[in-house]
C-alpha cells in the first residue's frame, strides 16, 4: 500500500474541486490517500513528507499554479496529474484523456518557459494567449462571476469576432528579429500545441524537443467575416494554410507589443490591461 498526497484546488469548478478530486480514488483503491487543498496549504511544507507519490487534481490553471509553487524546489517523488478540468489542453497535447487516469508528469513540469507581463514573472505549461483568446478568458471570468452555467468559449469567440473585440496593431520580436503587423487577432507564445479548450495555434510545437523553443502565431490582416470563416480551422491546426493571414515563428525569446491594452491569459488565467509580454526558454 502506497501513501499518496492528492493536491486539489477547492475553489475550482464552482467550488467542486474536492468532489472532483475524490474521483481519483477509483485508480488507487488499495492506497492511503491524503487530500490537501492547495488554496489552504503551502505546498513547500508538505511536498517532501512521508508520502510515496504526489497526485495533482485539477485543470490547466491548477497545474500552472502547482509548477509555479514548486519552482526552484527539488522534487524527489513521482508527480502524477489527474485532469478534472473542462479544457484539459495539457492532457490533449499528451494524447491522453481524463478516463485514462493519473499521468506521470515529471518530464513536463520542470525546465519550463517563463513569461514576464505587467511586472509579474511566471512559468507556464501550455501557452500565453494574447488577443481575442485573452478577451475570451476575460469574458469567461465575468460570466462565471454571475452564473453557475458552463462557459461556452466558442460562443464568446464568435461574438467577439463579430461585434465586441477590435484587432490591434502589433510589433513582434522573435530572437531579436522584429516585424510589425496590422489587424492582429491572435499573437500567442506556445510551449505546447493546445490552448483555449482545444485550439491548436501552433501545430508543429513540441514541448519536449531537444532544442527547446517556443512557437509564436500571428493571426492578422483579415476583416471580421473573413476571420470568422477561417477561425474554426484553428481547432484542427489547419488555419496555417491561410498563409496571407497567419505566420508561425519559432524562437527562444518572444516579445509581443500591442498598440492598446488588452487581456492576456497564462494557461487560462487572465491578466488584464496588457500592452506587451515577453516569453522565453
Amino acid at each position: 500500500m502506497s501513501k499518496i498526497n492528492v493536491f486539489f484546488n477547492g475553489l475550482s469548478g464552482n467550488n467542486r474541486g474536492e468532489i472532483e478530486a475524490k474521483k481519483v480514488t477509483e485508480f488507487y483503491p488499495d492506497d492511503e490517500l491524503n487530500f490537501i487543498d492547495i488554496t489552504k496549504t503551502d505546498i513547500k511544507d508538505v511536498l517532501d513528507n512521508d508520502a510515496d507519490k504526489i497526485v495533482l487534481c485539477g485543470g490547466d490553471g491548477t497545474l500552472n499554479h502547482f509548477v509555479n509553487d514548486i519552482d526552484g524546489l527539488e522534487v524527489k517523488k513521482d508527480v502524477y496529474f489527474f485532469a478534472t478540468g473542462s479544457g484539459n489542453d495539457f492532457l490533449n497535447d499528451l494524447g491522453k484523456k481524463p478516463s485514462d487516469g493519473p499521468v506521470k508528469v515529471n518530464d513536463y513540469i520542470f525546465n519550463l518557459p517563463t513569461v514576464k507581463v505587467n511586472g509579474m514573472t511566471r512559468k507556464f505549461i501550455n501557452g500565453i494567449g494574447y488577443g481575442i483568446d485573452g478577451y475570451c478568458c476575460e469574458e469567461g471570468d465575468r460570466i462565471r462571476a454571475t452564473s453557475d452555467k458552463p462557459v461556452n468559449y466558442t460562443s464568446i469567440a464568435i461574438k467577439g469576432l463579430l461585434f465586441k473585440y477590435k484587432p490591434t496593431n502589433a510589433k513582434v520580436t522573435v530572437d531579436g528579429v522584429t516585424k510589425e503587423y496590422k489587424g492582429v487577432w491572435l499573437a500567442p507564445a506556445m510551449n505546447g500545441r493546445f490552448y483555449g479548450g482545444g485550439m491548436i495555434p501552433t501545430p508543429g510545437q513540441k514541448r519536449l524537443a531537444e532544442d527547446k523553443k517556443l512557437s509564436n502565431l500571428v493571426f492578422y490582416g483579415a476583416g471580421k467575416i473573413k476571420t470568422l470563416i477561417m477561425f474554426p480551422n484553428i481547432f484542427k491546426g489547419e488555419h496555417v494554410k491561410f498563409v496571407k493571414h497567419t505566420v508561425v515563428t519559432e524562437g527562444k525569446h518572444i516579445k509581443v507589443e500591442y498598440d492598446r491594452p488588452v487581456a492576456l491569459q497564462i494557461d487560462g488565467e487572465t491578466v488584464l490591461n496588457v500592452t506587451e509580454y515577453e516569453a522565453f526558454v
